[in-house]
């Protein structure tokens, strides 16, 4: 089952992760939310990681834990 977060507006979403190819022609996995599952869904959040809700738009975003955030305080 994918990992799913429900926002603030009652919407739900789900995370996925996809490798992409930059112009320097690095590969670099990036993590996004979708309202339907597709290729990519992944079940649990990435380690170090946390969700967090854009207060504008409702979309839900995925941040690295700061130190701060990770040690409780």
């Amino acid at each position: 089952m994918a990992y799913s977060r429900v926002n603030a507006r009652g919407q739900t979403y789900y995370l996925h992760s996809r490798e992409v190819a930059l112009r320097n022609h690095r590969v670099q996995r990036i993590f996004f939310f979708a309202k339907t599952i597709k290729d990519g869904a992944l079940d649990s959040l990435p380690a170090g990681y946390e969700v967090v809700e854009n207060a504008r738009t409702g979309l839900p975003v995925l941040r690295k834990r700061t130190r701060a955030t990770a040690n409780g305080g």
